[in-house]
């Protein structure tokens, strides 16, 4: 059984697809400290062909609270204004009347906890994209959160009988090989294939939210690339 485990992302780009395709569970890591500035809460389109964040808005957020800890701020003005901003920028993409319902959907979801709105939008996304592996929607479930980094990674990993433990690229530089060896987990990296496509700006801009790919290749042309990657070893 092959497992990943990571943060919640905000639409994110097409290798966190890609990592949660190549998996048979996928735990959604939403007890760890958010990180201001990550990809929680936020993430790029193509404004005027320049790359823009979108951004949900937090209540108090602070990197001393946990994922799972914070909340959306209450105000309904957010959701009608970001909206708005995807529909001007992407109204004449191919496949525009494609996408967007599905988009508004997703970002109209009620849901005042951030945990709890990220899961479900990476599940309806999911479904979306054709991918069926499962998701476990807490990591709280474990209650081994007295654990930190690999130690609780190779918990969660055993604790599933996992006997592959697959992460982004980035993440190459956080985990001990011999660790996973002597646990007897195969430890391996999804290596993205970068395939450019027609974008709205004058050259092709890479890892943009999941929302550009779909809305100029729809879903097929983004299904086609969640299996351009290379699976490696951490050497």
């Amino acid at each position: 059984m092959k497992l990943a485990i990571m943060q919640p992302y905000f639409f994110p780009y097409i290798g966190y697809w890609q990592l949660l395709n190549a998996v048979d569970r996928f735990v959604i890591y939403d007890d760890v400290s958010f990180i201001k500035g990550g990809w929680v809460n936020r993430n790029r389109i193509l404004i005027n062909g320049n790359p823009s964040y979108i951004t949900l808005p937090l209540s108090h957020a602070s990197p001393n609270k946990r994922i799972c800890d914070l909340s959306l701020r209450a105000s309904p003005d957010w959701q009608r204004k970001m909206i708005k901003s995807i529909e001007n920028t992407y109204k004449r993409s191919p496949h525009f009347s494609e996408i967007f319902s599905e988009i508004v959907k997703q970002l109209e979801y009620q849901a005042s906890n951030l945990a709890d709105f990220l899961a479900h939008h990476l599940g309806a996304m999911a479904s979306l994209l054709g991918i069926n592996t499962e998701l476990v929607i807490t990591s709280r479930c474990y209650e081994n959160s007295d654990l930190t980094g690999q130690d609780r990674v190779l918990d969660i990993c055993k604790a599933e009988g996992a006997r592959a433990y697959v992460n982004l690229q980035g993440g190459q530089v956080l985990y001990d090989s011999e660790r996973f060896d002597d646990a007897n987990v195969d430890l391996r990296f999804v290596m993205t294939r970068v395939t450019a496509y027609k974008q709205r700006s004058a050259g092709f801009l890479p890892n943009l939210s999941i929302i550009d790919a779909l809305m100029e290749i729809g879903v097929e042309g983004v299904q086609q690339r969640l299996v351009e990657y290379d699976l490696t070893a951490n050497d």
